[in-house]
């Protein structure tokens, strides 16, 4: 076998699964191949226990690498090249793969066996490809603070030699824990809310509602981008955008008063779970945190919840404002959420917005209008957006 280079997969939380792992690995594999649509070439994906390998044909395997990094289930992404099954062939790699690299550096070589009935311990596998590196390349071994780490995996058919390594994002497969529509506005919390919930394995569809016709198209734009954005992570998203201003509206007539941001965050969520429904979503998100604003006390967080059915999930609830802005930064949404925009949320804010209400007073409110031919009527006006993958 001729070397090749590859880049490996390296299984996270998936690999802890049980009897219904498989399932879990399916759904990976599906989402690697998502992820790979339109890199040059045929990109070959194989199994192997807890790793997969993806050999890049004549795409570049920094592209491959890119891309993989952006998978949820995946704990670390390794570029790697594919050796024969010998000690020699792999000293070969490792002295091959790190004459580009400055030097002398301090050294280890990790070695680890998946196949246990290879000649050479994996202690002495590590030692003979470390001593081709130190006696070729004039390099320290230091085992305990090397500052370039060889890592050699023999495998059922092959050894796998790598000097780089790279941190994936973990979690579960996108698809895996079912399917959920994510309630974004423009600001900070609900986009990382998204990301935290694809994570766990949620398939995210994205709703947005704009204070049209009362505002302008600018909280469409931003949360157009921020779908494209996260998009990365699951690929094959959806936004559909929900006109709400006028609805917003006949809550104010019907003298909704300090009760207004209350009674319109029961009316998302009511629209919401329609559209939920016939997506086949299980859940919705938001990106609630707890005592962050006004309607986010326990008490109008509770009157929230009663206007729902369907479970109603808030991964940022214990979360403080620093650090959903530092998870922004890190998932690339924080760039896009402070450009101006249009809230329908801060439309007809009242003055002094209640901050503890109950189920009984909402519904007295509600009672005032037709929900029952307003929700639909809103969703009417819904229309879809399909931002393409950004890899």
């Amino acid at each position: 076998m001729d070397s090749q280079d590859c880049v490996l997969l390296k299984y996270g939380e998936l690999s802890l699964k049980g009897r219904n792992r498989g399932r879990f690995e399916r759904e990976l594999l599906r989402n690697v191949q998502v992820a790979l649509a339109g890199v040059p070439g045929a990109v070959q994906i194989e199994r192997r226990d807890s790793v997969l390998v993806l050999l890049p044909g004549t795409a570049a395997r920094q592209e491959l690498v890119e891309r993989a990094r952006h998978l949820m289930g995946i704990s670390v992404v390794q570029p790697a090249v594919r050796v024969r099954k010998t000690p020699g062939a792999a000293a070969d790699a490792a002295v091959e793969l790190l004459k580009d690299h400055a030097g002398p550096q301090r050294f280890a070589v990790r070695a680890r066996r998946r196949d246990k009935d290879f000649a050479l311990t994996s202690e002495q596998l590590a030692a003979e490809v470390g001593e081709r590196v130190g006696n070729e390349l004039g390099w320290p071994v230091d085992l305990d603070d090397p500052q370039v780490e060889i890592s050699v995996e023999v495998d059922r058919h092959e050894v796998f030699v790598s000097v780089e390594r790279h941190r994936g994002q973990g979690g579960l497969p996108v698809g895996c824990s079912g399917r959920g529509l994510v309630l974004l506005s423009g600001g900070f919390d609900s986009p990382v809310a998204a990301y935290r919930a694809m994570r766990r394995g949620l398939r995210c569809e994205f709703i947005h509602f704009t204070g049209a016709p009362l505002t302008g198209p600018s909280s469409t734009y931003k949360a157009y981008a921020h779908v494209r954005q996260l998009d990365r992570f699951q690929g094959r998203s959806r936004l559909h955008v929900v006109p709400i201003g006028a609805a917003q509206q006949e809550l104010a007539r019907a003298g909704a008063g300090r009760l207004q941001t209350i009674a319109h965050r029961r009316l998302m969520i009511r629209t919401a779970e329609a559209l939920a429904r016939r997506l086949g979503a299980q859940a919705l998100i938001t990106g609630d945190s707890l005592g962050q604003v006004a309607s986010q006390t326990l008490s109008n967080l509770t009157t929230i919840d009663q206007a729902a059915t369907l479970p109603l999930l808030r991964p940022l609830l214990t979360w403080d404002k620093q650090e959903i802005i530092d998870e922004a930064r890190r998932i690339g949404t924080a760039e896009i959420s402070p450009l101006p925009d249009e809230d329908c949320c801060s439309l007809l804010t009242p003055p002094h917005p209640a901050t503890h209400t109950t189920d009984a007073e909402l519904t007295e409110l509600e009672a005032r209008i037709d929900l029952g031919t307003l929700i639909p009527a809103v969703l009417a006006k819904a229309r879809t957006f399909t931002p393409p993958h950004a890899a």
